[in-house]
């Protein structure tokens, strides 16, 4: 079914986005958002959905991602160079004007964007850093935590890197706004997490989706923070600035 409403959570690591889509997709009315187009890499994108085409592609997703409504949700992060392998694809299908903004609008008709993002990047890149050694990336309501000590795990070098990637992640992605001249919904990570329902209905809302019947899920994930992430956080803060003459924070 050819969607008549697309939008995109486009995210960068540990911004809330799979709660965000979770919240989403309980409505019954937002679509199934999810990283449909997530995979090692182009051949085996189209392997998952069993495809042969990039128009086949773009079928299958329509179907997986398509609410009863007609309306289309996905999520995706930017990164290279795996965003232009799905542009190259995308940009088979007729109908674009060229552009990579173009090409996407073609793939996903009458296409929103929603940014999320997270004022605190040391803190997302603590938590980023944190989810590779446990491997835990989420933490469903309820469930107890994994067992293992990671605190002596600590990586002053690996936090720096993921902090600068987030960065440039974000950059990119901002990029491709800039291209397309697209005014994102910008969603952030504190805020979210305390207005979690408000949030939700605000993006219905922006969507053009009639949301007064709608009902919400409880949050789906447990907060991973905890005193190993506070730890971290710390110790990363006064490293990062340890020569410089005035501290930031």
């Amino acid at each position: 079914m050819r969607p008549v409403l697309s939008y995109t959570i486009w995210f960068s690591q540990r911004t809330g986005s799979t709660l965000l889509c979770h919240a989403l997709e309980s409505t019954g009315l937002a679509g199934r958002p999810g990283e449909w187009l997530l995979s090692e890499d182009v051949p085996a994108l189209y392997t998952r959905h069993g495809a042969r085409t990039p128009t086949e592609l773009r079928a299958r997703i329509w179907d997986a991602a398509t609410t009863p409504n007609g309306v289309l949700g996905l999520k995706h992060g930017i990164y290279q160079p795996y965003f232009s392998a799905i542009l190259d694809e995308f940009c088979q299908l007729d109908g674009h004007d060229g552009t990579r903004p173009g090409m996407w609008e073609n793939a996903f008709p009458n296409s929103r964007h929603i940014f999320m993002t997270r004022r605190n990047r040391v803190r997302l890149a603590v938590s980023w850093w944190k989810a590779i050694q446990s491997q835990e990336w989420h933490r469903l309501h309820g469930t107890p935590s994994q067992d293992g000590d990671i605190a002596d795990r600590y990586n002053f070098e690996a936090i720096d890197h993921l902090l600068a990637e987030s960065a440039l992640r974000e950059a990119a992605t901002q990029e491709f706004f800039a291209e397309g001249e697209i005014v994102p919904l910008t969603i952030v990570y504190e805020d979210f997490v305390r207005r979690y329902e408000q949030t939700v209905f605000e993006i219905l809302t922006w969507l053009g989706i009639p949301a007064s019947a709608a009902v919400v899920a409880p949050p789906a994930y447990e907060r991973l923070a905890d005193a190993v992430s506070e730890a971290w956080v710390q110790r990363f803060r006064h490293e990062k600035q340890a020569r410089w003459k005035q501290y930031a924070w």
